[in-house]
């Protein structure tokens, strides 16, 4: 899943996206609306959380913005206010959610999995294929049962894959999803992941490499 977190307490943002990554996401950070608005116009994030009051571009803005670009992103928006009617007048510019300052973070971590669920097509929060499940909200993965010590990324990458549903993943969309804005796009990163994730997976193999076109997650 690729995240943006958008807040200008520095602190707060780099705290919520290292937390979010130990739980394989792919998180870009910024701390205005500006950044935020060139951001959004180059990368699919799936999810966006929001602070509402940023410098330079309000995080209104930023919200309407991303809700303009008519792609899957969700927001989540972040907030110290507390009242009814700014509640409704966030989800009113097109938030999908809205979580109050200070927040439990198990909470927020519950909250961007539920919205990045809610940016694809719909599918269950425990994926099963060829004998692998991946429970995305305990953030375990299983393979007939036994226990697949994954690291954050190998698990982000083993969920695009089966996300996709038998279809092909292009390394491409691979850094895209599963890496953040400072992944190398010339990089072997993708290869070596799927490498040791074929590894720890076992055999029989179930990633295939389609030549020419990308990875394959196996029925």
């Amino acid at each position: 899943m690729r995240v943006l977190v958008v807040e200008d307490e520095q602190l707060l943002a780099d705290t919520i996206a290292e937390g979010l990554r130990r739980y394989s996401m792919a998180v870009d950070v910024c701390y205005d609306g500006e950044a935020a608005l060139e951001r959004v116009g180059v990368h699919a994030y799936d999810v966006v959380v929001l602070d509402r009051d940023l410098p330079f571009v309000h995080g209104d803005e930023v919200c309407k913005a991303v809700h303009a670009t008519g792609g899957e992103a969700r927001v989540l928006m972040l907030t110290a206010a507390a009242e009814v009617d700014d509640r409704v007048a966030g989800l009113g510019l097109g938030a999908d959610d809205y979580l109050t300052k200070p927040f439990a973070f198990a909470e927020l971590v519950a909250r961007v999995q539920a919205l990045g669920r809610r940016a694809r097509p719909a599918l269950p929060p425990v994926l099963e294929r060829a004998g692998v499940t991946l429970d995305l909200p305990r953030h375990q993965a299983t393979r007939d049962g036994k226990f697949l010590p994954l690291s954050p990324k190998e698990f982000a990458v083993l969920e695009v894959l089966m996300r996709a549903e038998g279809n092909v993943v292009s390394a491409e969309e691979l850094l895209e999803k599963a890496w953040d804005e400072h992944a190398d796009p010339f990089t072997n990163a993708v290869r070596v992941a799927v490498m040791t994730l074929r590894r720890k997976l076992g055999a029989p193999q179930v990633i295939e490499t389609v030549p020419g076109a990308g990875y394959r997650f196996g029925s």
